[in-house]
């Protein structure tokens, strides 16, 4: 369910402020044209936090039609760090959703056993397949290896989507022996192409914006075994990525979008700021010096 690329949607704003809904769909058909598994609606790319509950709303409508209409994965960000209140917003969640990716809970870092006991309320609650959202560098909440493939034996925990900020021994003993039906989707996009590798199935990756079909080709050749396509590819895509992280995400993202008639405005909402020109610039010549253009 979860092989290939799923395109982290980000939320473009009119000059009004406004959601500007056309340029998500537009965002939505050109990454499902382009070869994208799936979208992913809501997640921290889309700037969820700083969304209302009905801007929410009208953008999983947008992105749960189009998914529907070309049989694609729409997978809804779930965010929360009380097991009550994110088992409640999986329950409502609308007809055409095929996933929800749940963060690892934040803040309040309970140990591993109190994370194994959340996913595991939350497994019997949940109308879909759940996707834990493992990055600890947002959560402050160390998740062993041991702990994910426990929580994959679960049969409504679908996979993981992996954003430890590197491949570190926990990634490779998770990949080393997963549980049957568990994915792993890798989250860092520079360091994607190495998952894959390793037997990661696929990535949520927030640069695929751009290079679409670059991507969805690097899982192909990974998965088929071509070493020397994956790790040149892989390289070039790394390197792209690379420079639409260089300041905080989707900041980058947005201005290059913006740079290339694709989003109406750059504009992200506080507490972010809108990436200095010169980030965007070197984003821009990156991806024309992948030949990622074409």
């Amino acid at each position: 369910m979860l092989r290939g690329i799923h395109v982290p949607l980000v939320t473009p704003f009119a000059p009004s402020g406004e959601v500007a809904l056309d340029a998500v769909e537009r965002l939505a058909v050109q990454a499902l044209d382009q070869g994208a598994a799936g979208l992913v609606a809501l997640g921290t790319t889309g700037e969820v936090a700083a969304l209302s509950g009905e801007e929410r709303s009208r953008v999983v409508e947008v992105c749960g039609r189009l998914c529907a209409e070309r049989g694609a994965l729409l997978t809804v960000g779930v965010t929360g760090n009380d097991t009550r209140s994110v088992a409640g917003a999986l329950r409502e969640l609308p007809e055409g959703v095929g996933a929800a990716l749940v963060t690892v809970p934040y803040f309040l870092r309970p140990s591993e056993r109190g994370v194994i006991a959340h996913f595991e309320a939350l497994a019997e609650e949940t109308p879909v397949p759940l996707v834990i959202y493992h990055i600890p560098y947002r959560t402050g909440q160390a998740v062993g290896a041991a702990t994910l493939r426990r929580l994959g034996a679960h049969p409504r925990i679908a996979g993981v989507k992996l954003a430890v900020g590197g491949v570190d021994q926990d990634t490779v003993d998770l990949l080393g022996d997963l549980p049957e039906g568990f994915e792993v989707l890798g989250g860092d996009d520079p360091f994607v192409s190495p998952l894959l590798a390793l037997g990661a199935s696929g990535g949520i990756l927030a640069s695929a914006h751009f290079a679409t079909q670059a991507f969805a080709e690097l899982v192909d050749a990974w998965q088929a075994g071509d070493a020397p396509r994956g790790r040149e590819l892989g390289h070039r895509l790394a390197r792209m990525s690379a420079a639409l992280f260089a300041e905080p995400n989707p900041t980058v993202i947005k201005g290059v979008l913006h740079a290339r008639g694709l989003i109406p405005t750059p504009d992200v909402r506080l507490p972010l700021l809108p990436a200095s020109a010169d980030a965007v610039a070197r984003a821009d010549l990156a991806i024309k010096d992948g030949r990622f253009d074409g």
